[in-house]
């Protein structure tokens, strides 16, 4: 499969005003002065309807993020048979507990300043949650109901070509329609655009590379037009493709013909190619014109980049001609504390963790992602894996997309589609994830139909679901059907899956499903399946997994010794809200502990297990646990290290505990980490030397045993921001000893400040049982951590964020938030 993919851009405006310049399309965010409310509201999508009353809110905007948390939000109770439960069992925090079940009403004055005869208006929702109905000036323009999609919507014949005009937008959340927190309201940006009547519509371009050498690269445009009543004109349509500087490097003129059927296609060629990786995310742009004689109708702009990539039996899954494997996570939708609320900033500081981490691949579990991060992965380099459905015809949950399916499971796809297929950092289509249909009469039949959907709108891309139930699947053809069988938590039978299916290969297309609290051991160490404790915590020595699944080492061992798995997506990067097992049945609890970092975005134990087999560039060396246990003095406390250096030796207040080696070995830990487990408490220090493979000592790791709270630690991810009212800083806040160690238990509340051209925006700490609202200014360490949300506002100038905690020495941070670039 040689292609190329790229992200569909346009100019955004986002002030209130058309430029006095003459343009051909004109998009603009809308996202300030909405009015909000919830609760169902008679007439409210009349335009004379008084909604003074109703809250002020800027566009993306989760209204049920604010909470409060309670176990009766959602209360569930169902048999969860991917979780090999027998008997329905009462879910008190499977979506999150946050109250976003009902109506929410969006209004809003939007203003077409120059609109008139001869123009067209169109609405694109990047995803609304959820049931979307649109209208303009009362008028129902269109409707929606799948809440991760994006839709467009034609408001032309209801927009006024003077005065204002009123948007509003009927959203509804229903009970039991998620297995996770879905968010609710219009939770991402929603976009104007204008265009005169002859325009390239909405998705309307389609590029690809057919051939791809180090010489050239030959690109394929096809480009769709729409004109009144889609009557042929004779239009012509310049194309040029420039590089990240601007250089111009191919251009093509091409006239419409009454035979082209309304869609053009235009071929360049792109000498001496930078390919696009992971590793080298090179983008291009190919901006079009759209004349009618001299008159400009359009013009749009595709950025994209150029790679070629192939799944193949014997040869596995080659990027550019390079064999790799998928170094993978799955990642839910929303961004903790800011909830489904979609932020560029924030969806930029998980991915630069994860590139540290050394991930390249990302699957949007488990539906279509927003925008921002396709676009995102294109610029930063990771892979996509974009997926559509957790359900068809056979339901999980009482109101889930089964009741969708058939009436819209073919429209999703084709806009799933549409949107994403320029995108160089899409590789595969899932068409679902563990749907019951696996096993129900005709699921292969279903498969089959959906994925030739897919095939019809891009046939350079593969298709794969993630499937967990095995014997089901592999015999009944179901796995047999996909151009690439994804099993779940399956690295035991891979062996039987390669024997039995056609392929040649195969993808976990979801790992691991271990649980773990950041910063919270537990004794004695031990493996463990659905472990639970009083605290409803788990533990962090990264050994207790779900029933179903297994510790990372099972899947490494598997990838590792088998030469036709494609890689692996860990279940998951980041914890989420919802789905807080193994206690959906035990309040509070009101987030998942699969995370490699936590709901705050820290890092647990398990990142380091992860980065010292996946960045093999950056040295790892972490040492667990912390080393403060008061009334441990003389019981055994394991000691590991992940590191990815062959060797360490560990050492206890300076007295050597002997030196571990990694290697081969019929226990899948002991080859990946290095573990002392008969190591005796005793206060004072640990501390770990590594040692190359020619036993040279190279690096160390200290733990010390802390002493008492004595003040607070401010350290932001970055000091400068961009003052455009969305930017973001993460400062971590560290509760400290007078020597600078970190307090692992301590829990003080912590109080904040922000002064100056910002706003404090959320605080996290990552515990699964907190019950504390993230908006609210304060908020209780969690193992000694927690991590502050600072939001730029619109103005240039410094700011200051200060932290205070009874009996502990404040901290503040300095800030400054820049003038946006003009471009």
């Amino acid at each position: 499969m040689n292609l190329v993919r790229s992200f569909l851009g346009a100019a955004l405006l986002t002030a209130g005003y058309l430029p006095a310049a003459a343009q051909a399309r004109h998009e603009y965010l809308l996202t300030t002065n909405w009015k909000f409310t919830k609760g169902d509201v008679a007439d409210a999508a009349n335009p004379g309807f008084n909604d003074a009353k109703w809250q002020t809110v800027s566009v993306p905007h989760d209204w049920a993020i604010y909470g409060p948390f309670s176990p009766q939000n959602d209360l569930q109770t169902v048999k969860i048979e991917q979780n090999n439960e027998k008997e329905a069992k009462t879910k008190a925090g499977r979506t999150g507990g946050l109250p976003f079940i009902g109506t929410g009403w969006y209004r809003r004055q939007l203003q077409v300043p120059g609109f008139g005869a001869g123009q067209r208006a169109v609405l694109v929702f990047d995803g609304a949650m959820s049931d979307a109905h649109v209208f303009v000036n009362g008028r129902e323009m269109g409707a929606w109901p799948y809440g991760y999609n994006s839709f467009a919507v034609d408001i032309t014949e209801a927009v006024k070509p003077t005065g204002d005009n009123v948007l509003a937008v009927r959203l509804q959340n229903l009970p039991e329609q998620s297995r996770w927190y879905p968010g609710a309201g219009l939770y991402r940006n929603v976009h104007l655009i204008v265009t005169n009547e002859v325009h390239i519509p909405v998705w309307g371009t389609y590029l690809t590379t057919p051939t791809i050498t180090p010489e050239y690269a030959k690109v394929k445009l096809r480009t769709k037009v729409a004109t009144p009543g889609n009557a042929f004109q004779p239009l012509r349509l310049e194309t040029d493709i420039r590089d990240a500087g601007g250089k111009v490097l191919a251009t093509v003129s091409t006239p419409l013909t009454a035979t082209d059927g309304q869609e053009f296609e235009q071929n360049l060629v792109v000498p001496q190619p930078r390919l696009w990786s992971p590793e080298t995310p090179v983008l291009y742009a190919a901006t079009s014109r759209l004349y009618a004689g001299e008159v400009l109708k359009d013009e749009f702009t595709t950025p994209f980049g150029i790679r070629s990539f192939s799944i193949e039996a014997g040869k596995g899954f080659v990027l550019n001609g390079e064999p790799r494997k998928f170094k993978g996570v799955c990642n839910h939708h929303d961004l903790g504390p800011l909830g489904a609320a979609i932020n560029v900033a924030a969806l930029r500081r998980q991915l630069t963790l994860l590139k540290d981490l050394g991930c390249d691949a990302i699957r949007t579990s488990h539906n279509m992602p927003a925008p921002e991060l396709v676009q995102l992965c294109d610029e930063m380099g990771f892979l996509l894996m974009v997926e559509s459905f957790d359900e068809w015809k056979t339901p999980k949950v009482k109101n889930g997309y089964s009741r969708l399916f058939d009436a819209w499971a073919e429209k999703d796809l084709v806009n799933m589609v549409h949107r994403d297929r320029n995108h160089p950092s899409v590789i595969m289509w899932s068409i679902g994830n563990e749907v019951p249909d696996q096993w129900a009469p005709g699921g292969s039949k279903l498969a089959k139909r959906l994925q030739d959907i897919v095939h019809r709108e891009d046939p350079t891309r593969p298709v794969t679901a993630g499937m967990d139930q095995f014997d089901a699947a592999v015999n009944n053809g179901f796995a047999a059907v996909l151009d690439v069988p994804g099993f779940n938590y399956k690295p035991h039978r891979y062996p039987e899956a390669q024997a039995k299916l056609p392929q040649g290969f195969l993808l976990g297309s979801e790992t691991a499903s271990t649980v773990s609290s950041r910063g919270v051991y537990k004794f004695p160490v031990e493996k463990a399946k659905d472990k639970r404790y009083p605290d409803n915590q788990s533990s962090s020595y990264d050994l207790e997994a779900s029933n179903w699944s297994q510790t990372p080492d099972e899947e490494f061992a598997a990838q590792d010794e088998l030469a036709y798995t494609l890689g692996e997506f860990v279940w998951t990067g980041f914890d989420y809200l919802g789905e807080p097992w193994p206690y959906d049945e035990s309040w509070p609890s009101h987030s998942s502990y699969f995370g490699i970092l936590d709901l705050a975005g820290l890092p647990k134990d398990r990142f380091y297990l992860y980065r010292a087999r996946w960045n093999p560039t950056q040295p790892t060396l972490h040492l667990l646990p912390h080393w403060t246990w008061p009334g441990r003095e003389g019981q055994t406390t394991p000691v590991f290290a992940y590191t990815n250096y062959p060797s360490a030796e560990l050492f206890v207040n300076g007295v050597s505990q002997g030196r571990q080696t990694k290697g081969p070995s019929s226990q899948p830990q002991t080859r990946y980490r290095l573990m002392w487990n008969e190591v005796k408490y005793q206060p004072g220090s640990i501390k770990v030397v590594a040692y190359d493979d020619a036993g040279k000592a190279v690096a160390e790791e200290e733990v010390r045993t802390a002493g008492q709270p004595h003040h607070i630690r401010l350290l932001p991810d970055h000091t400068t921001l961009t003052a455009d009212g969305q930017d973001l800083a993460y400062v971590t806040a560290r509760v400290e000893d007078a020597q600078g160690n970190l307090c692992p238990e301590a829990t003080n509340q912590l109080q904040f400040k922000v002064k100056g051209a910002g706003r404090f925006r959320a605080v996290a700490n990552g515990d699964a049982t907190s019950l504390e609202l993230f908006h609210e200014p304060r908020m209780h360490a969690f193992r000694g951590l927690l991590v502050a949300t600072v939001q730029a506002t619109d103005t240039p100038g410094a700011l200051q964020l200060t932290a205070a905690s009874k009996g502990l020495k404040s901290a503040t941070v300095q800030l400054t938030a820049q003038a946006k670039p003009v471009k």
